[in-house]
């Protein structure tokens, strides 16, 4: 497993954002979680990447071409010439129009379609995005907080050299978007474990939703009762994802790892514990696919910052401490700076045993009834979504100034960078330097430093 590759992606503007006032979704989270895998040193396990900004070309892949205008022109100033099309567009109280909407988009999107240009051309084992994962989000509408459907432009990605894709969805909610935008498909199977019931959003996600058309038995539904715990939980997932496996035989997995599941969210309703969290995306990393990990939801902000930067360890194979390291974010985990706090669930769980293997009889009836794994005929294999910067030419580069960033971003911090503590002098070869034999020595690495790509 230590042999894995893994590339991250991370744009330092992504956090700078606000939804508004006493909304729950906050990409400030963003930078909180990205402090952490800083200062746990995560980021020397990893290729660290500043993702590529998504084009409106890009997000017209799935998106209609007028919504698409629309993200890019609506602005708080100018939103009175736009009343007309909120309604038609989905936007207002849980989709709100802000400052630098279309940015935002651009940076979430561009990271999870870099992150599959990355598997599909072998240059990583494992992408992870924590700022995507966007899954509500229809060809022609925002919903629950998603503007642009950065898994479904990846899976399309993906699907230019993968005949198989698996979609996996752990978000308390469930992943309607990216379900309904391959409903009709067999070359894409979704896989959701959600809460529904009792109005819970998005109403949809119900056992019998299975896929229509070329696309039936390919959508799976595993839907969930509140106050599910980690044993329920992973009673019902390990089953499920090993008869997905077997039958539909992905040849790469998007794993949506949305935080609202975990337990005390301030929109979720299940209970399951970082480390329950954590043992599905451990269970996913050893199937040996490659694999991209994207966010999600996730409302309770130091709940998700603890959870996907444990997942950031499982998936580099790295153990991290239970006690937080210093970061400028320590007191937004007071009282007890942990990685996994003691859990006090609050609520009954609602999934009985007998429940839960009804539901995965259910999926392995229905994935019996797939003939065989689909495959793809000879074909042209379409060009990548945008060039990598390897293909700038010299004299695009602007040569009044200095450091461009395309140059700064393909620097590589080397080995020797990385040793910590006592050894810290030491050389790779393991000859201890001095002042005079390693003048370019350079001060441990700063927060900004981590852009550097490999």
């Amino acid at each position: 497993m230590s042999n894995k590759v893994v590339s991250y992606f991370y744009s330092p503007d992504v956090g700078n954002f606000h939804y508004g006032p006493g909304h729950p979704m906050k990409p400030h989270r963003l930078s909180v979680i990205h402090s952490l895998v800083h200062n746990y040193g995560l980021y020397k396990k990893m290729q660290v990447y500043r993702p590529y900004r998504a084009s409106a070309h890009d997000m017209c892949r799935f998106h209609s071409d007028e919504y698409i205008e629309f993200l890019q022109r609506v602005t708080p100033q100018n939103l009175q010439n736009y009343t007309k099309y909120l309604s038609h567009f989905n936007v207002g109280d849980d989709c709100p129009v802000f400052e630098g909407l279309f940015d935002f988009c651009s940076m979430y999107t561009g990271a999870s379609l870099d992150g599959a240009m990355k598997l599909n051309n072998n240059c990583c084992d494992i992408a992870i995005n924590w700022s995507g994962g966007l899954h509500h989000a229809k060809k022609f509408e925002a919903s629950g907080f998603c503007y642009v459907n950065d898994i479904v432009i990846a899976i399309l990605e993906l699907l230019k050299y993968h005949p198989r894709v698996l979609y996996i969805d752990i978000d308390v909610h469930h992943g309607d978007g990216v379900q309904e935008a391959f409903y009709l498909t067999d070359r894409v199977m979704t896989v959701s474990f959600h809460k529904y019931g009792s109005y819970f959003f998005p109403g949809t996600g119900d056992m019998y939703e299975i896929g229509a058309e070329s696309g039936r038995y390919y959508s799976v539904n595993v839907p969930l009762k509140e106050g599910i715990d980690d044993t329920s939980y992973f009673q019902v997932f390990k089953p499920t994802i090993q008869y997905v496996m077997e039958f539909f035989q992905p040849t790469a997995i998007v794993l949506q790892c949305g935080a609202d599941s975990l337990d005390n969210d301030r929109l979720g309703c299940f209970c399951l514990s970082t480390k329950g969290h954590g043992e599905c995306v451990k269970f996913v990393r050893d199937l040996n696919v490659p694999l991209l990990a994207v966010g999600g939801g996730g409302y309770t902000l130091r709940n998700v910052a603890r959870c996907w930067t444990y997942e950031t360890s499982l998936l580099v194979d790295e153990p991290i401490s239970n006690e937080l390291p210093y970061t400028e974010y320590l007191e937004y985990f007071a009282p007890d700076f942990t990685l996994h706090p003691e859990i006090v669930t609050r609520q009954d769980n609602a999934n009985s045993k007998q429940y839960l293997e009804l539901i995965t009889k259910h999926v392995y009836d229905n994935l019996k009834l797939i003939q065989h794994s689909p495959s793809v005929q000879m074909h042209d294999v379409p060009g990548d979504a945008f060039p990598s910067n390897d293909g700038v030419l010299l004299d695009e580069i602007d040569p009044d100034t200095r450091n461009p960033q395309i140059e700064e971003d393909k620097r590589i911090e080397p080995q020797n960078e990385f040793y910590d503590g006592d050894k810290d002098e030491d050389k790779a070869d393991g000859t201890v330097s001095t002042p005079s034999q390693d003048k370019s020595k350079k001060p441990k690495s700063k927060a900004s430093d981590t852009m550097d790509t490999t």
